[in-house]
């Protein structure tokens, strides 16, 4: 039996698996730091986040996903700021089992990723952890100058809106969780609950909008941690509040079925994260110009509230009844 090959270096990994993802500005990784030139009369948006296995996703999971969700998650924050992604940094910390095979899955994966997203490597570092995998990646976008979207500027009078549907990541989580899937399961086909599944592990960053909410949007933000946890952000942040149809919230049609099976489902469809739309809002006045060109442009959005005066929760009205949610996204703390 032959000895068993030695792991590769620092230097041989980075050559091996990341220098084939580096872009222009990542230099090959050759040097200590990227260069990026923005283009003219642009500013920069960057943004980070950090994943770790256990918390934001299982450690079992596809390695492919994994790649998928780090970068999607970073160029997710990006499209809700009006931005075209630039590039990333990547910090990996693996942990001791890690093999060649599943770091050879995750950068192919990442590399795919990137591609489709149009957001190279730039450099990063790889270390090894004592503990659970992880990763960080900052992502650097380029918006044209005084045009990036915040979070912090709607106005009363704004109707609200959110893309595509909101809950099916929460979803595809109870089954990812679950040895025996939940009772609702039962109202769906395999490919229902297979897409419901994909939503939670591979993040589709409304990156065909970021120049639609330049346009139209007064704020936006993406739903990461929850539709009524993140718009109670955006209203806080704004001073204001809001009042939203529930019936209004758009849902997949494996969704629908889910709550056709159980009717309780409603408030976690509106409190999981992972759902990776964009939340935005904008005057009463451009609101069919705004729908039309989003959805031409490959990103269907709904009208689900209008922003108002005042502070505190919003408001989330479903026949005749009203609801605030105390606890409406995932928090670490």
């Amino acid at each position: 039996m032959p000895p068993p090959r030695p792991r590769p270096t620092e230097d041989e990994l980075i050559a091996r698996y990341f220098a084939p993802l580096a872009g222009e500005g990542g230099l090959a990784l050759k040097d200590d730091a990227a260069l990026l030139k923005p283009l003219a009369v642009h500013e920069l948006v960057l943004t980070v986040d950090a994943l770790v296995a256990g918390v934001h996703f299982f450690p079992d999971d596809p390695p492919e996903a994994i790649a998928v969700k780090a970068l999607g998650v970073n160029v997710s924050d990006l499209a809700a700021k009006g931005a075209s992604p630039a590039g990333y940094l990547l910090a990996l910390a693996l942990p001791d089992d890690w093999s060649e095979a599943w770091l050879a899955a995750f950068t192919a994966g990442l590399g795919k990723a990137a591609q489709a997203f149009a957001c190279p490597l730039l450099g990063g570092d790889t270390v090894r952890a004592g503990g659970a995998l992880s990763r960080s990646i900052t992502a650097v976008g380029q918006v044209p100058a005084g045009r990036m979207v915040r979070r912090t500027t709607a106005q009363a009078g704004d109707r609200i809106c959110v893309t595509g549907t909101i809950g099916d990541a929460t979803l595809g989580l109870a089954l990812r969780q679950s040895t025996d899937a939940p009772p609702w399961a039962s109202s769906l086909t395999g490919e229902e609950q297979n897409d419901l599944l994909d939503r939670y592990l591979r993040p589709r960053p409304r990156l065909a909008l970021a120049p639609v909410l330049r346009e139209y949007a007064h704020a936006a933000m993406d739903v990461s941690d929850g539709l009524a946890g993140d718009l109670a952000k955006m209203m806080r942040a704004s001073g204001a509040s809001a009042v939203v149809d529930m019936q209004r919230v758009p849902l997949s049609p494996a969704a629908r079925a889910a709550l056709a099976g159980d009717s309780r489902l409603m408030d976690r469809l509106v409190t999981g994260g992972d759902d990776y739309e964009i939340l935005c809002t904008l005057p009463e006045t451009r609101i069919t110009a705004f729908l039309r060109t989003s959805a031409a442009a490959g990103v269907p959005a709904t009208v689900i509230g209008t922003v108002v005066e005042g502070g505190g929760l919003p408001v989330f009205r479903s026949e005749g009844r009203e609801r605030r949610f105390e606890s409406g996204s995932f928090s670490h703390f």
